[in-house]
């Protein structure tokens, strides 16, 4: 009985076994489980007399994978590109003053440099 129950939900939930394993594209098989997902959330809801309850559980869903999308996203950086998070190298603006930025040497010893006081500020102007 355990292993028809097994069995059962893998051929359902596991996308090398059920009918989307014919998709070739991981991203759209993903896709359309997540809708299959969201639909099962709103039946169920509209199944216990609420729709508040299917409100519930898609916003906990939606918290859910954001949080693995994001964890998952992180960690493809620093595996791809781990140069991304080096955040002490070159110009920093020290808080909101446009007085003097601080500046970095290549011995990573901190200095105040005085800015222009023409200096409109500001990275992106």
């Amino acid at each position: 009985m355990r292993e028809w129950v097994y069995d059962c939900w893998n051929s359902v939930m596991d996308d090398k076994r059920n009918p989307l394993s014919s998709i070739p594209d991981f991203s759209t098989r993903h896709m359309i489980m997540q809708v299959l997902a969201w639909m099962w959330c709103i039946v169920f809801g509209i199944i216990v007399g609420s729709m508040y309850a299917g409100v519930f559980s898609m916003v906990l869903h939606t918290l859910l994978l954001g949080a693995i999308a994001v964890t998952v996203a992180t960690f493809e950086t620093a595996k791809r590109k781990p140069g991304a998070f080096n955040f002490m190298g070159g110009y920093h603006s020290h808080g909101r003053s446009r007085t003097y930025t601080i500046w970095r040497d290549e011995k990573g010893n901190a200095r105040k440099v005085p800015l222009d006081p023409n200096d409109p500020g500001g990275e992106h102007e």
